[in-house]
């Protein structure tokens, strides 16, 4: 980043013993230091804010090309598809049959489950009267 070498370290060193003095000197460095190490968790901190924040978008960027990917082979599978349940079609009929079947074969399958109940409920009780 800075191109300050050994030399240079070293100047300001002895300036700044010069200028502050053996007794400011100690409290200047930790002063100093602890600025700086301030100053380094700060841009360490946004540096890893800004990667994830890039990690991020560049995960939406993906997902969002796999779902038009995802989107577009959809589309071509059901093209097949798409007229054979229209309403002209012979299929959509048999479907309709089918479903207007399996709704009256349910209607028709309740009552008469339950009068197969009753009957075997009195079945039961002939049985244990008879027992008795």
């Amino acid at each position: 980043m800075f191109d300050i070498g050994f030399a240079e370290l070293l100047i300001v060193a002895v300036v700044a013993l010069v200028v502050l003095g053996p007794d400011k000197l100690p409290t200047a460095v930790k002063t100093l230091g602890l600025w700086v190490g301030r100053i380094r968790r700060t841009v360490t901190s946004i540096q890893s804010e800004i990667s994830e924040e890039l990690r991020i978008e560049e995960m939406k960027r993906t997902t969002a090309i796999q779902k038009e990917e995802l989107e577009k082979e959809l589309s071509e599978m059901s093209k097949p598809f798409s007229n054979v349940l229209d309403e002209e079609s012979p299929m959509a009929a048999k479907v309709s049959s089918a479903e207007e079947l399996q709704k009256q074969a349910t209607n028709t399958s309740g009552p008469s489950e339950s009068a197969e109940g009753e009957q075997i409920s009195n079945k039961e009780k002939d049985q244990g009267t008879a027992e008795k």
